[in-house]
């Protein structure tokens, strides 16, 4: 076999190779983009600090704005169960989540909220800075009401 015969042997391989790894490439892009609420946050963004306190005229409020702009994907509840979820990737967070919430800052919920994602809509020209804080609020308290009974943690 000469040197030309070779090489063109040695050429499909090498094809099938670099067609792979780029396939596997795309499939790991793929994946840690599409993570659901998963995407990069300034970190002064993740400074901030919500100015609003929980009272009950803010969550009042804040429920008002999630059942016209959130409820629909997230749930009534949090629970990423909304009418529409089953239509989205990445599926909405599920916001009842404790472990993922208490994770998350003030100010990264406050800029995931503003920026959006796609599926997620960006709402900083659709909502006020006040509505956007509450909202804060408001999923804060999903996640504290899907904490279990401090008496049944202990048993």
């Amino acid at each position: 076999m000469n040197n030309v015969e070779k090489r063109n042997s040695k050429l499909p391989k090498a094809m099938f190779l670099l067609v792979l790894a780029i396939v596997a490439a795309a499939i790991i892009y793929s994946a840690v983009n599409n993570a659901p609420w998963s995407w990069p946050v300034p970190e002064e963004a993740k400074q901030l600090k919500n100015p609003l306190q929980p009272t009950a005229a803010a969550l009042k409020s804040a429920r008002e704005v999630y059942a016209d702009k959130c409820a629909h994907c997230h749930g009534d509840t949090g629970k990423g169960d909304g009418r529409d979820a089953n239509r989205y990737d990445p599926a909405p967070t599920d916001l009842t989540d404790s472990k993922k919430m208490n994770a998350a800052t003030d100010g990264e919920l406050f800029y995931k909220i503003s920026e959006g994602k796609k599926p997620m809509p960006v709402f900083k020209n659709k909502l006020t800075e006040d509505q956007r804080w509450q909202l804060v609020l408001l999923i804060r308290s999903f996640a504290e009401s899907a904490k279990p009974p401090a008496d049944t943690l202990a048993k």
